[in-house]
């Protein structure tokens, strides 16, 4: 639990900094789901939304947001299970139940990542819009900002996979 605790604080300080990022306009480096994605999948439903909703809450307090990112979480939290069930059959096949690289392979991994990144930017710029009068900009928003914060999150990953791999 402490991994996660540090995770907690660390995703946080990684997105105040990411917050200040906007390339081109569109595609927001929104890291902090990692959090989402690295929790356990054997980790209690109740539990998973509680700590997403307080990740989001926090984000939402340092970004000026008003709850915008805490919903995206919790609703995100919520598809968590089902997406990962889209993608690896049996849970109880996993040595070890925390979604990495190393656990599920590279190409479920990547699937799964994509799905849930791709989910709560939907939530996100959809919530921040709360239109369709400009609905491409809002498309282009959600595609930037997928592809940038699951290149960003697969590298964070991949890092800590390696760190690992060598002190075995």
């Amino acid at each position: 639990m402490l991994q996660f605790a540090l995770l907690f604080i660390m995703m946080i300080i990684v997105q105040t900094i990411c917050n200040h990022i906007c390339i081109f306009g569109i595609a927001i480096p929104l890291v902090y789901i990692y959090f989402i994605v690295r929790l356990p999948i054997n980790l209690s439903v109740n539990w998973v939304m509680t700590l997403a909703f307080f990740l989001g809450l926090t984000i939402d307090i340092f970004s000026n947001t008003q709850g915008m990112n805490a919903l995206a979480c919790t609703i995100t939290t919520v598809l968590r299970r089902p997406i990962f069930s889209l993608y690896f059959a049996r849970e109880d096949d996993l040595a070890n139940p925390i979604p990495s690289i190393r656990t599920l392979g590279t190409g479920i991994y990547i699937k799964y990542l994509l799905s849930i990144v791709l989910v709560f930017n939907i939530i996100l710029f959809f919530i921040q819009s709360f239109t369709l009068s400009n609905i491409v900009l809002t498309l282009l928003r959600i595609v930037a900002s997928t592809i940038l914060s699951t290149l960003l999150i697969f590298g964070i990953d991949s890092l800590d996979n390696t760190k690992r791999e060598k002190r075995l």
